[in-house]
């Protein structure tokens, strides 16, 4: 059986650090795993999807609408708009935060109320404050590992494997901070 997740964000937010832990622990464990970063302009803040499928067999890393049994999201406005990606029953990890894209800030649209509401209203969601976790780890850039954290809580893959793999895939000046984030994520 083949797990479809969905990782998305904004562009600095460290999605792609993500999908390799995801990717490296799953592959770590036997799995056959395909990979797909989709580039918004990630440069300025733009959207970042990236897509992780894996099993026993995968040939294809994409990951159509409906498909998706876990969507890990880094902001409010990127889960909104990844939702028709879930699949029924599905799973969707969201920090609580709200970044305001390019057309929000110089006033040309406004940032959908209610999101929170929306996303709780259509899916089974777990909202998490990852960016106080992440201070509290003593880096707000580890809100992507601690989101990490909440959806290996979830996972069927031991605790010590998701370590395992954050030590040989996060460069070892941010290891600590990195593995704090992933222990707060985990308990959160």
């Amino acid at each position: 059986m083949t797990k479809n997740i969905m990782i998305v964000g904004v562009g600095g937010q460290g999605t792609l650090l993500a999908s390799r832990i995801l990717g490296n622990t799953v592959i770590n464990e036997g799995y056959d795993v395909k990979v797909s970063e989709v580039h918004g302009m990630s440069q300025r803040g733009g959207s970042v999807v990236t897509y992780v499928k894996y099993g026993e067999k995968v040939y294809s890393p994409i990951i159509d609408e409906g498909e998706a049994d876990v969507i890990l999201a880094f902001e409010l406005l990127e889960a909104y708009r990844a939702l028709p990606y879930l699949k029924k029953g599905g799973k969707m990890i969201v920090n609580a935060q709200q970044i305001d894209p390019m057309p929000v800030i110089t006033g040309a649209a406004k940032y959908p109320e209610k999101i929170g509401e929306k996303l709780t209203d259509a899916a089974d969601v777990t909202a998490v404050d990852a960016l106080s976790l992440a201070k509290k780890a003593g880096n707000i850039k580890s809100v992507n590992v601690v989101l990490i954290g909440v959806m290996a809580r979830n996972s069927e893959i031991p605790y010590e494997k998701w370590v395992e793999t954050i030590k040989t895939t996060v460069p070892a000046k941010f290891l600590d901070i990195n593995l704090k984030a992933f222990k707060a994520g985990y308990d959160a």
